[in-house]
C-alpha cells in the first residue's frame, strides 16, 4: 500500500485497533461545524454524530489492522481521534481485542 507512511514511523501506523474498536468510538463532540463540513460526507454516519463504521471498523481506516494502517482523512479527523495516544487506557483497550500487545 505506497499510501501509507513507513510502518517504523509511529506505532499507530502499525495498528489501526483503535479505529475498528467500536461504531460508536468515532464521535464528533466538540468539533466545531466549519470542521465536520470538511470531512467528506460519505464518511460521516446517517445520524450525523460521528464517522461512518463497516462493522466496528471506521471507513476513514485504510489498511490491515495489526500490520500498515492510515487514516484517509488524518488532517480532518474527529477529536476522539486526535485524543487517543499510543498506550492509553484506550489505545490498550483496543490493541487486547485485536490481540496485539499493549504499548
Amino acid at each position: 500500500m505506497s499510501d501509507l507512511l513507513p510502518p517504523d514511523a509511529n506505532p499507530c501506523q502499525t495498528c489501526g485497533a483503535c479505529c475498528a474498536y467500536s461504531a460508536n468510538w468515532p464521535r464528533f463532540t466538540v468539533e466545531e461545524d466549519a470542521d465536520l463540513e470538511l470531512i467528506p460526507a460519505e464518511l460521516v454516519n446517517d445520524r450525523l454524530s460521528g464517522m461512518r463504521c463497516e462493522g466496528d471498523r471506521c471507513s476513514a481506516l485504510k489498511g490491515e489492522i495489526g500490520k500498515a494502517t492510515a487514516c484517509g482523512i488524518y488532517a480532518l479527523r474527529p477529536e476522539v481521534c486526535r485524543t487517543c495516544m499510543p498506550g492509553d487506557p484506550e489505545c490498550a483497550m483496543a490493541r487486547r481485542r485485536y490481540g496485539l500487545p499493549v504499548l
